[in-house]
């Protein structure tokens, strides 16, 4: 892009050193550019550390086909943890297939072996990533984010400010003795 047609000013701002500025994060991938986040997404922990969430997020998605929505969380926090859902839509036959006799939504997100699945993907996830990106502590909501409550958007992508407001109390119970 060479840049805005009579506008100088916008042209100015939106380019530097001959590049697009689009606020995307990436990496070069075998000679390809992968866009892994968005700029203005990046988590800055107390230490100074930057957290891509969305990739994380997609990891753990991808990690536990039991997961619905995953919020990274960990803004100016000593550590990052994470808030996850199940689809209800999937839970009931998640549970047969895994042996849980079926109580209700509520006792299955409480059951040992949903909580041994999500325990699972995050161990394995911070396996490979740096200390200071690992997910500390992490907590199934007891319901799925939804556009109609305003905690997704009509693409489905969670508004992280709105779910970190909604779920404050349980985050804020992650940091209570910030020593993890």
């Amino acid at each position: 892009m060479r840049g805005y047609f009579n506008r100088p000013e916008e042209t100015a701002a939106a380019l530097e050193d001959g590049w697009l500025r689009t606020g995307d994060i990436g990496r070069m991938d075998n000679g390809s550019l992968r866009i892994t986040d968005r700029k203005k997404d990046l988590i800055k922990t107390s230490g100074g550390k930057y957290v891509a969430p969305q990739e994380l997020e997609g990891k753990l998605k991808a990690r536990c086909t039991l997961l619905s929505q995953v919020l990274v969380h960990g803004e100016k926090r000593n550590f990052c943890t994470v808030l996850v859902t199940v689809a209800p839509e999937t839970a009931e036959s998640w549970a047969k297939q895994n042996g849980i006799a079926w109580e209700g939504y509520d006792s299955f997100i409480r059951h040992p072996v949903v909580q041994k699945a999500v325990a699972s993907a995050v161990e394995s996830l911070n396996g490979e990533l740096p200390k200071f990106a690992t997910l500390k502590k992490w907590a199934i909501l007891p319901v799925d984010l939804a556009v109609e409550t305003g905690e997704l958007t009509p693409s489905m992508k969670v508004k992280r400010k709105v779910v970190e407001t909604k779920y404050k109390d349980i985050l804020d119970g992650f940091y209570a003795n910030e020593a993890a």
